[in-house]
């Protein structure tokens, strides 16, 4: 019986066209309800929007992008170590979910201790992380990132200038750190999330650059 290369299923994994069609099961609607359950409450940035809209937006991109079944399930968790518990919530996932969704949630995660790390301290290390993080890993954090940019993009245009004061690192860190990840995602050969994410981030720094704050003057 001939095998498939990890390699290989990667590859396909992100080829959509070139995959038998998806089926989510039982295991999937467990995770749903599991993220629902853990992330109940919370909300996106200055919002009232549920949070768990966030990750079904990710899990979509996902699936969307060729994934499978145990991406799609990463997708829905990828925060819920970071957000619902450290370290101790990552043994539940490998618990109820497997080593395979495990592993790509700890990679989406940039901080399992409380409290966290400094902000600039805590991103720069994920970036150094995702140099070497594996395919499956670099997907579900593209898609992560994609969903949050076109986020900032849709409030900038309603709110302006004013969106920065939700991030910890400001007009100047938040550009930076995602003008980074795109850099670092394309090193890698393209997908349909890393081409949407560049676009997303030139966007909001075209947006960025037509609204420069007035220098002040000394």
């Amino acid at each position: 019986m001939k095998t498939i290369s990890a390699k290989k299923k990667a590859k396909l994994r992100r080829s959509p066209g070139k995959q038998k069609r998806i089926k989510l099961g039982p295991r999937f609607l467990r995770a749903f309800e599991f993220a629902a359950e853990k992330h109940a409450g919370q909300t996106r940035k200055a919002s009232a929007i549920p949070y768990i809209t966030h990750l079904m937006g990710v899990a979509s991109l996902v699936l969307e992008a060729g994934g499978d079944e145990d991406l799609a399930i990463a997708a829905l968790l990828h925060d819920v170590v970071e957000d619902c518990g450290g370290a101790p919530m990552l043994k539940e996932v490998r618990r109820r979910f497997g080593k395979c969704v495990a592993k790509v949630v700890d990679g989406c995660t940039d901080a399992d201790t409380y409290p966290k790390p400094p902000w600039r301290e805590r991103k720069e290390e994920y970036l150094r992380h995702l140099a070497a993080a594996d395919a499956d890993t670099r997907l579900v954090s593209a898609a992560d990132k994609l969903n949050n940019v076109r986020s900032i993009v849709s409030d900038y245009r309603e709110v302006g200038e004013f969106v920065w004061v939700r991030f910890n690192g400001g007009r100047e860190g938040t550009l930076w750190y995602y003008r980074s990840l795109r850099d670092e995602f394309l090193r890698h050969a393209p997908n349909r999330i890393t081409r949407d994410l560049e676009l997303a981030v030139n966007e909001l720094e075209s947006l960025a650059r037509n609204n420069q704050p007035p220098a002040i003057e000394a």
